[in-house]
């Protein structure tokens, strides 16, 4: 891939390919390289996916790290990768993150796939307390490890990914662990994700406890005007790492690639 890391602009990498592209936000505690699985599997694709600011190769990047400054740089990372036609991918966070930046209806946007996405209305469980304590899952090496097996998942993950996973959610600056449980996940984002006007795609997984299928059912895809919903059995809120095939299905189902990556020797069309 090719790595582009300016000092305003948020790490990413874009692998040219047959389009539409799918640009791809990773969930809180994750990075680019949570995508890395999936990716994979979506050989001769066109795919950018994103290191949000406060995080991993992003780390360096000031705050504020709210949802509206994450769609902006995620807006403005395409423009910077001269993306034209592209799909948005979120994932929990990310998934919150992508209505905000589809609601603001960018040229080039096809659609929106929400991964286990954070609903734009925040579910009742959401009080004050549960925030204080999320606020706290990243602290050390044995908190997330205790999130990362009895909350995140719910399937036994390769050595090699669990700790690619407490990497990630330590390598975020302080104020960005903290912005997504202490406010970003609280926010209600309803008048926004019913501006969005692309077709919607909504995955679930059907033993997350972090995002349960009922709860985008009832405080997500009411919001959005033309959505689908899919369940990808026996996989937690980690989809991205614990089922990676089957969503890499699910997204070419969604996407089909429509435009071939010009090479050399081709000739224009008609």
């Amino acid at each position: 891939m090719n790595t582009t890391q300016q000092t305003l602009l948020p790490a990413y990498d874009h692998r040219p390919g047959a389009g539409p592209t799918l640009v791809f936000l990773h969930y809180w505690g994750g990075s680019g390289r949570t995508w890395d699985l999936v990716v994979d599997r979506l050989a001769g694709r066109d795919v950018l996916t994103v290191d949000f600011r406060g995080w991993s190769r992003s780390s360096h990047l000031g705050g504020p790290y709210a949802l509206r400054r994450l769609a902006d740089d995620t807006l403005a990372v395409i423009a910077d990768a001269g993306v034209t036609d592209y799909v948005l991918v979120g994932h929990s966070m990310g998934g919150k993150v992508a209505q905000l930046a589809a609601a603001t209806r960018p040229a080039g946007l096809r659609g929106i796939v929400l991964v286990g996405s954070g609903p734009a209305k925040p579910a009742a469980q959401i009080t004050p307390e549960y925030r204080e304590a999320l606020s706290h899952a990243y602290d050390s090496d044995e908190s997330v490890a205790r999130a990362r097996d009895h909350i995140l998942t719910a399937t036994e993950l390769p050595v090699s990914l669990k700790a690619q996973i407490a990497t990630d959610s330590r390598a975020g600056t302080d104020a960005a662990r903290t912005e997504w449980p202490l406010r970003g996940i609280a926010e209600d984002i309803t008048e926004h994700t019913r501006m969005i006007s692309v077709p919607a795609l909504v995955i679930a997984g059907d033993n997350d406890h972090v995002e349960p299928a009922e709860v985008l059912r009832d405080n997500l895809m009411p919001y959005l005007p033309q959505a689908d919903f899919t369940v990808i059995p026996h996989t937690g809120h980690l989809i991205p790492l614990e089922a990676p095939a089957d969503l890499a299905d699910a997204l070419t189902a969604f996407t089909p690639a429509t435009r071939p990556i010009p090479r050399p020797g081709d000739r224009p069309g008609p």
